[in-house]
């Protein structure tokens, strides 16, 4: 087994010297590696070694309660004592008011330690920034000193059985009788009960009229009544998965339950985005967490096992071999990119100044980061040969885990779409755009067949095209900044020589993908 070892020096370069960390006003990069340190300690010391027999035990459901795996609510004891399930609530409500950057960090040292325990704990600074949006005062004060101890863990129910991306669907109900009560199923809810907090804050979207997606309303029902008692919320089964059997994925019905109304009727899409974009920026660290992983095994490996000669003659390890130097450098770049644009994401986010850009990028690096941590994980499992195919290595576990990715918070294809029939045409692609000509990057390819595009009657078949465009021309601009910066990185070798072919690769790669988009659009 390779242990899990943070892989903090491309982190912090990235975030400083990459996505430009210090445009944000009050960014402290001294304190932010000084925290990221201490967080990395204690995911390589106590929460990544419990992923593998986690993963192998995985949760059971016992007399409709969720059991997780052994030792996983000790270390969440362990997790919420030193403070970090508060880490961006605001300091009047018991957190640590720290901003997202900081949580860009631990969240994907977590996800590579731990994906399905981050899963668990990753939806708190989202649903604290609900409340803290959206809430009332009552509620803010009720609500987010728990989560900010870890007395409560957090869940997001939007789906249904009948409903998935198609939220109009919805069938779950809210009636008011002297007191909200919800009524319906919600399944692929990520925590819908575990035993690691003392209570669960659902965050529950429902209908309270018929008015279609102008119906839907966001509601926060407690695991237990004010009175002690269980709520009307009840775990019918644990869903068995491919991967990330450590974290439960539950079919959730709720009978009659006591909920409260957060923010006013008929807005509860709007209050649930701003769960949903946090939520997709880290589903693209997780992306991003996976790559990483992968490559650090595969790298270990092919650096120390011997195979056959190198071409003076002596013996050679795996990595002697150019086609496997060529897949773990590949697994090197899909890890720094795919991380740069994540990171450009989050200071886009935490600077404030740019939602326009915020939303055109969150799409692309959910994208991009997710496919990045699948392929990384595919090859990695090549590199070790059948010892990959085994259980030994643990890179079959992090592909398993990475695969949900590509699929939950809207699969990979309803975000292309997006991109191209809600995002493009309006203020989101222009600030694109702009975003292109500021970093100096020749934007012609990509405006020639934006038209094209915004020209088509129907934009979706050329939704996947534009999509790999888009990913290809923004790395452009993430290797740009990679290399001018790559002398503050511990190994500017490693970098310069990853991030100059990979520059080269991509500029193939977003040609290709433009001409395959003019073939589809009949140009």
């Amino acid at each position: 087994m390779t242990p899990f070892k943070a892989p903090l020096d491309d982190i912090l370069f990235s975030l400083n010297h990459v996505a430009m960390a210090g445009s944000v006003t009050g960014f402290d990069p001294t304190l932010t590696a000084e925290i990221a340190h201490h967080f990395a300690a204690f995911a390589e010391g106590e929460i990544a070694p419990l992923d593998a027999p986690g993963d192998a035990q995985g949760c059971r459901l016992e007399n409709g309660r969720v059991h997780m795996p052994e030792g996983f609510a000790a270390v969440y004891r362990a997790y919420a004592d030193q403070g970090w399930p508060g880490l961006t609530v605001p300091e009047e409500y018991g957190g640590q008011g720290m901003d997202a950057l900081l949580l860009a960090v631990t969240s994907e040292v977590f996800s590579g330690a731990n994906h399905s325990l981050q899963m668990i704990t990753g939806l708190v600074p989202g649903a604290a920034g609900v409340l803290n949006r959206f809430g009332t005062e009552a509620q803010k004060a009720k609500y987010l000193p728990e989560l900010a101890s870890g007395a409560a863990l957090a869940t997001m129910a939007l789906t249904e059985p009948g409903a998935g991306s198609d939220l109009s669907r919805i069938r779950c109900r809210a009636h008011d009788e002297g007191g909200w009560h919800i009524s319906g199923e919600k399944s692929f809810i990520s925590g819908g009960d575990q035993d690691l907090s003392a209570e669960i804050l659902h965050l529950v979207l429902a209908r309270t009229s018929d008015a279609g997606v102008k119906g839907l309303s966001l509601f926060l029902c407690p695991s237990t009544r004010s009175d002690g008692s269980r709520n009307g919320v009840q775990v019918s089964r644990i869903e068995e998965k491919m991967g990330l059997h450590a974290s439960p994925t539950c079919h959730v019905v709720f009978d009659g339950a006591e909920a409260e109304l957060i923010g006013g009727e008929g807005q509860g899409l709007a209050a649930m985005f701003t769960m949903m974009n946090h939520a997709r920026c880290d589903v693209a660290l997780q992306g991003v967490a996976h790559a990483a992983r992968a490559w650090d095994i595969a790298r270990r490996y092919g650096d120390e096992r011997t195979q056959g000669r190198r071409a003076d003659g002596g013996a050679a390890v795996l990595s002697d071999h150019a086609d496997v130097a060529r897949m773990i450098d590949g697994m090197d770049a899909m890890a720094l990119g795919g991380r740069g644009i994540a990171h450009l994401c989050f200071v886009a986010m935490t600077r404030g100044d740019t939602s326009d850009l915020v939303a055109f990028l969150t799409p692309v690096a959910k994208v991009h980061c997710t496919e990045a941590g699948v392929r990384a994980a595919e090859l990695g499992m090549q590199v070790l040969g059948g010892y990959g195919y085994l259980t030994e290595y643990r890179v079959e576990q992090t592909y398993r885990d990475a695969r949900i990715t590509q699929i939950y918070e809207g699969a990979n294809g309803i975000h292309e779409r997006a991109l191209v029939t809600r995002l493009l045409g309006g203020a989101p692609g222009a600030a694109f755009e702009a975003f292109l000509t500021q970093e100096g990057v020749d934007g012609t390819l990509w405006q020639m067949s934006r038209a094209t595009v915004l020209d088509a009657f129907d934009p979706s078949p050329l939704a996947h095209d534009f999509m790999c465009l888009t990913r290809e021309i923004l790395l452009q601009v993430v290797w740009g900044r990679v290399l001018a910066g790559a002398e503050y990185h511990g190994d500017p070798e490693r970098i310069r020589r990853v991030a100059g072919w990979a520059r080269q690769e991509s500029d193939v790669h977003m040609k290709a993908a433009a001409a395959l988009l003019a073939l589809r659009a009949g140009k």
